[in-house]
Parts: structure tokens; sequence; C-alpha cells
């Protein structure tokens, strides 16, 4: 093992593994120093004197048929995972990616890059009593990679771990098959279990409704499938005081109440069943977050700045569907949304678009390539759009004052070069056959958004028909990819990495249930994509971002949606929260592991 006492460079990644006293453990960062010295205290961002008591009541959208959090199949409960399992390393939110020592409380990557050892701390206890092994960490990382039944998002994840060793009760080693430049730090998000939670034969899809036993903070104490789950702080928690765990999880109660639509979770928050609202439709946080209740502070209503990778929400083509494989049909489609008219009229003019798959973040790319994207683009000239060697893609912008006339204008010219023409006044392609695609939403809102296009589409003559379903059918079809087109999120961190190749190789594209939503399987993309898997420092991983982003831009693959620099956040006012925000963040996890409970509402609950 890496020596503690002492810093290093190992394989051009700076990581620390510092000598600590008995209840603080390691720091390790991805390509630079770790912001916290081997002897903090507390994170910045928390309350270390922090009251516990009280109950923060949170909503769920939708429903439940699973206490299991790792399947592909099933709807998810909400809170297991974040509240009773812990992963071998925690992440700190105020710095792009490093990890502090958890269940693991040292780690050390081997001189040639191909292994890494994690210690056991002694003191990580299951919520049974029983203590944390080696073998539980490799019986957790051999289920999630190898049971049928595991979303292979895990699987895609560790791809390159060719297997885990348990050296002895504390030890646990995961070789590799090849370097990857930060697959020793997304090893220590490993969520651990016991493994007396699946009994010997049986899979995660036999254990549907039965909690993991795991070592979090929190306790499932009472559940009513589909509706609601409460858990309590478990008083004899291992890790409370460790600093990464000082100042937080204060709560004695959290319960997740579901509601089946947005309105009556709305309703629901002003009537007082639950106490924070994150508010995703404009309209709502623009016309009914309002009221007596706001005016005499009862409830707070603010927008709390974030620095989140906010990545790339858009309307995703499915590559699947032959209509779609012309990148000139693509392009056309993204011309044709009118986002600046969707913005003013339907949301109040609170979204800026979404340019980049890394958008809100040094990652995406910007005017004309540097020399260091050149470095990775060139090989790969002739595999690419010349589009790529230009200015950054940008989405249209329309002149509101006459309209996206232009925009459709040149929509149809490249529809009529990809070999569609009109015929009865419909689009149709060389056989006849007209320009039809459907849709698919989980959420009434969209048929709003989508109205505006679709009666733009039909000047042009496509035909654009939308299909709401409910969320449990919407994630049935997505896994399947059965759908023309639909809205999804490519999620942005800090540091990105494997993720990358889930979102976009060729592998997750023949994979159900994987997050390459488009379809998209291009050697150059898989190309670049290895850059992710091999740098010896952010530059590298930067300019890795950049030249990946102006590949999928110039390729059409979404029309861009939109995204806030901010939260919109209102909660009930009996609640005390640090003073520093973090840097990255959402806002239930933020009032989960920071808030706290004033006196008085501790009394009144």
């Amino acid at each position: 093992m890496v020596k503690r006492g002492w810093c290093r460079l190992v394989a051009g990644l700076l990581v620390a593994l510092c000598a600590l006293p008995a209840v603080a453990a390691p720091a390790i960062a991805l390509g630079y120093a770790p912001k916290y010295p081997p002897n903090f205290a507390h994170f910045d961002y928390v309350n270390p004197e922090a009251p516990k008591g009280g109950r923060l009541v949170l909503p769920a959208i939708g429903s439940f048929d699973t206490l299991n959090p790792f399947t592909l199949k099933g709807d998810k409960e909400s809170g297991v995972g974040a509240l009773v399992l812990e992963t071998l390393m925690a992440q700190s939110s105020d710095e792009p990616f490093s990890q502090y020592g958890l269940i693991a409380d040292d780690e050390a990557l081997a001189p040639d890059g191909l292994s890494v050892t994690f210690h056991i701390n002694p003191k990580a206890r299951f919520q049974n009593g029983e203590r944390i092994t080696a073998a539980d960490v490799a019986f957790s990382f051999n289920t999630l990679t190898r049971d049928p039944a595991a979303s292979p998002n895990y699987r895609f994840y560790w791809t390159d771990v060719s297997r885990v060793v348990v050296l002895d009760a504390s030890r646990v080693r995961f070789d590799f098959k090849r370097k990857n430049a930060e697959l020793h730090m997304i090893l220590g998000q490993l969520p651990v279990f016991a493994r007396s939670w699946i009994p010997k034969g049986k899979t995660l899809a036999d254990v549907a409704t039965s909690v993991p036993v795991g070592s979090g903070p929190y306790r499932l104490a009472v559940y009513d499938l589909g509706k609601r789950t409460e858990f309590t702080r478990d008083l004899h928690y291992w890790a409370a005081n460790l600093p990464i765990r000082r100042g937080m999880y204060n709560f004695d109660r959290i319960v997740f109440r579901y509601y089946q639509d947005d309105t009556a979770r709305l309703e629901a928050f002003k009537a007082g069943e639950f106490d924070l609202a994150s508010e995703n439709v404009a309209k709502n946080w623009a016309r009914s977050y309002r009221g007596s209740k706001f005016d005499d502070g009862r409830i707070v209503k603010k927008e709390l700045p974030h620095s989140n990778g906010a990545g790339m929400q858009g309307f995703v083509f499915n590559l699947r569907n032959p209509l779609f494989h012309d990148r000139r049909v693509r392009q056309a489609l993204v011309q044709s949304f009118d986002f600046e008219w969707v913005n003013k009229q339907l949301f109040y003019g609170q979204y800026r678009r979404s340019p980049s798959y890394f958008t809100n973040s040094e990652l995406a790319a910007s005017g004309l390539p540097t020399p260091d994207e050149l470095a990775l683009l060139e090989p790969l000239r002739k595999a690419l759009s010349q589009e790529v060697f230009g200015p950054a893609v940008v989405p249209p912008v329309t002149d509101l004052s006459i309209g996206n006339r232009e925009q459709l204008k040149a929509a149809r010219r490249l529809l009529f070069k990809a070999g569609w023409r009109y015929e009865g006044g419909r689009l149709v392609d060389q056989n006849g056959r007209p320009f039809v695609f459907e849709f698919l939403a989980f959420s009434r809102a969209y048929e709003r958004i989508v109205a505006k296009w679709q009666k733009d589409l039909a000047k042009i003559g496509i035909t654009l028909n939308v299909r709401v379903v409910d969320p449990a059918i919407f994630q049935r079809r997505t896994n399947d990819f059965a759908y023309d087109m639909t809205v999804v999120v490519y999620g942005a961190s800090q540091s990105p990495g494997n993720e990358q190749l889930n979102f976009h190789s060729c592998a997750a594209a023949r994979t159900p249930g994987s997050n390459n939503w488009a379809g998209l399987c291009d050697p150059a993309v898989d190309a670049l994509l290895q850059n992710f898997v091999h740098f010896d420092d952010r530059r590298q991983l930067v300019a890795a971002s950049r030249a990946l982003d102006r590949v999928l831009r110039a390729g059409y693959y979404v029309v861009p949606n939109w995204y806030l620099p901010y939260h919109r956040v209102a909660w009930w006012n009996r609640f005390g929260q640090p003073a520093i925000l973090p840097k990255f963040y959402d806002p239930t996890g933020w009032a989960i592991e920071t808030w706290w409970a004033k006196p008085a509402a501790k009394q009144e609950r």
C-alpha cells in the first residue's frame, strides 16, 4: 500500500494519501490538490454545531414498487440509496472531484496504475452491527456488475475492472484491464451492502421489497408501497464523528411522500404536507409561489446560485429509427425549434439556451479549437464533419420581432438536400412516405412546450405527434429505446469520465437500459471517448471534453433545450441552513445533508 504520512504524484494524477487522526481519512483528487488538509475538522459548507432532531418531509413524483435501488426494472424508492447505503469514499461538494475516506480509510493506487487497494475502516459497521469486511465490498461489486437483474450502467461504469481480490478481512484489491485515469476514484463511489442481504442462489430481482443491509446514517422505519417511506436516524451510526460527516444528517426523521402529478405536488406543498419544493416548471415559479404564506415569511422563496455543470437537456433523436440517419434531417429539426418564443411565452424569460453537452462549465467548447483540442481531433479529421474544425456549433437564435420564418426556410433547404420533397402539402421521401414522428413524454407540460414546434413543423410538411405516458411506462420504453424522440438529460459532472462511454459509445448503444438514448455508434466518437479513460491531468481532461463536445454538437443528435445557473427553491421557514452554500449541489441533497430543524419547529412537529 502507499504509505500514510506523505503525498506524491502517481501516474500523473495528484493523489494525496496523508497521515490523519484515527477518525479522519486520506484525501484523493483527480488532477489537482485536494482542498482539505489531513487534519481538517469538517467541510466548509456545513455547521458542525447543528442541533440534531426534528423531521424533514420531502416530495417524490410517481410511485415505487421496489426498495432495491440497483435493478434495471421497477420504479425506485427515493431514499434508500442515499440514506441507508454508504460508499467506500465520500465526495466533497465544493471541489470538482475530491474524495475522502468513509468505509475505506486508506486507498493505494499501484505504481503501474493497474490496480487499487482499499483498506476498510475497522470502525465501519452495517446497521445490523456486523463489521464491514473486504468480502462485503467484493460481493457488492460483483453483484452490481454481474447480476443479470442489475442496471447495466454499473457494468459500463466499471468496465475496466478485470477482477476484485479479497486480500484479507480488511483489504480488497481491484485489478484493471488497462490503465484508466479515474477508475481508482470511481471505485470509491461503490455502494457497499452486506452479503446477508441476498440469500445464496438468489439475485437482486429476488429482493425487490427487501431493504439492503447498509451502513448509512438512516434506517428505513416504515413504508407504504408506492405512497410513503419514513427513515429514522441511526443513533449508533458508526461514521457520525468523522470529519466528512460532522454537522451532517441532522434530522431524526426523513419522510418521502409520493404524488401522482405535479399539480398535486404543488398544492400539497402550499398546504404544508411537505417542507421543501425544488421547482422545475417556470410557470409555477412565476405564478404559483405567491400568497399570504409567502408574504408573511412562513414560506421562503429563493433562487440559489450553483456551479453545477448543466450538461445537455434536449429532445434526443433515436438514430435506431432510419428517419433520423441523415445529419441534414437532424440539423433541419434543430433549426425549426423556436426556443426564444418558448422561453418568452411559456417560461417567463427565465431560461438560457443549452449550447453544449458541458453547459455551465469550463468543459464546454467555444470559438475555434485550441491546440490541445486539435491534437485530439486532427487524427480523426477524415471521419469528422468539417464543422468540427470551425467555431463550435451553437443553436440558432430567433429574432422575436420577425419570428422564425428564416429558420424554417433554412430547415426546408436542408430537407430538400436530404432528398425530401413536397407532395399534397406533405413532406415525403423518395418512396412517397410522409415525414411523421412521435415525441414521447412523461409529463403533460411537454405538450405545451412542443405545441408551437408542432405548428412550425406542419408549415414545412412534417407531422409531429405527442404521446404522454405515466412515469413507469416512460421508464420501460426508454430502457427499451422504444421511441422516436424523447426528452433526456446528459448529466455532467465537474470531472467527466467513464459515464461518457455510457452516453455515447457503440457498446452502450447496443445495450438496453444504457444511457445512449440516441443510439449513437460512431468510430470517431468511440476513439475520442478513450481520452476520458486515459489522461494525466485536468488540462488534458478539459481538452478531451471540449473536443468531444464539438463533435457531438456538429452531429445534431439533440434539439438543445435550456438550463438555469441557479436552483428555484421554496421551503417552510422552520429550518436552519449553513452560512456557506456548496458549489456543486442539488437542493434536496443539500437539505438532507446540512439543514437542521429550528428548536421551535422541533417542538411543533
